[in-house]
């Protein structure tokens, strides 16, 4: 009997770990005679460590109270208090669950392409965590890091002004080294977003996040954030906002920020 295909969400099972070894080892016999999908499946296994990075500081923060009571051992028959519905939970389970689920909605907020308008998300995921999660998700892809490359820049360039409603263009930073590779859109909390990707000789690689949505913070001047081994720097500017993110020195993404905002500010 012939063994099933392998698919896609066989191969992030594998990344995963979650497959029985059979299935492990039929996937193992794939990836040795296809090198295409052994270089995705590397991609795939950088997105995770990038996201795992990326939210490891959650697991560090003290769980609310509500939830630690939940993880307390429960009391003798007749003295449980109301909410104490969870025998057994510990504190370890209940935040590797929050985890899960965070990792879970953050994977398919990236999924898809389909966004519905909701002000009270757009103020509860800041602008740099957007744009660094974003970086840590496409910036290791090999196989297709942008859906429109550089070298059609002009459709690259209408598209996304006209998903945004507004005139959008990738600033020019090949003095810096970083050569335009192409951009995407994606699903912002509240609308489409622009994000355009650059890379270095050496292979490194930044991400320009650029979005409409109104944010909560309205200061317009430069802020930096650390999300994980991301850094970022955002800023407001007009109508847009944005969030150039890279795993490099803060000193040298300051210096490629302020060209950004130097070609980009109005003249």
């Amino acid at each position: 009997m012939s063994s099933l295909p392998i698919s896609e969400a066989d191969l992030h099972a594998y990344v995963d770990d979650r497959l029985p070894a059979a299935r492990r080892g039929e996937i193992d016999t794939y990836l040795a005679n296809d090198a295409e999908a052994a270089e995705r499946l590397q991609a795939y296994r950088g997105q995770r460590d990038a996201l795992r990075e990326l939210f490891a500081p959650l697991l560090a923060e003290p769980l609310p109270a509500t939830l630690r009571r939940l993880a307390e051992p429960p009391v003798a028959a007749g003295e449980a208090p109301p909410g104490s519905w969870l025998p057994g939970w510990s504190v370890q389970r209940i935040a590797a669950g929050f985890l899960i689920a965070l990792l879970g909605g953050v994977a398919g907020w990236f999924g898809h392409l389909q966004y519905q308008p909701n002000e009270r998300l757009a103020a509860a995921i800041p602008l740099a965590r957007q744009a660094a999660v974003a970086h840590a998700v496409y910036s290791p892809d090999l196989r297709r890091p942008v859906e429109i490359a550089a070298d059609q820049e002009e459709l690259l360039v209408k598209w996304l002004s006209k998903r945004l409603g507004s005139p959008v263009r990738p600033p020019k930073l090949a003095g810096l080294g970083y050569e335009l590779i192409g951009g995407r859109l994606l699903p912002g909390n509240a609308g489409p977003v622009a994000q355009f990707m650059y890379q270095e000789s050496s292979g490194q690689r930044l991400t320009l996040y650029v979005s409409t949505e109104r944010q909560v913070n309205g200061d317009t001047g430069f802020r930096f954030a650390r999300e994980g081994q991301v850094n970022v720097f955002y800023w407001i500017d007009g109508e847009f906002s944005y969030a150039l993110s890279a795993s490099i020195a803060k000193g040298e993404l300051a210096k490629v920020a302020t060209a950004v905002y130097d070609q980009l500010e109005p003249k």
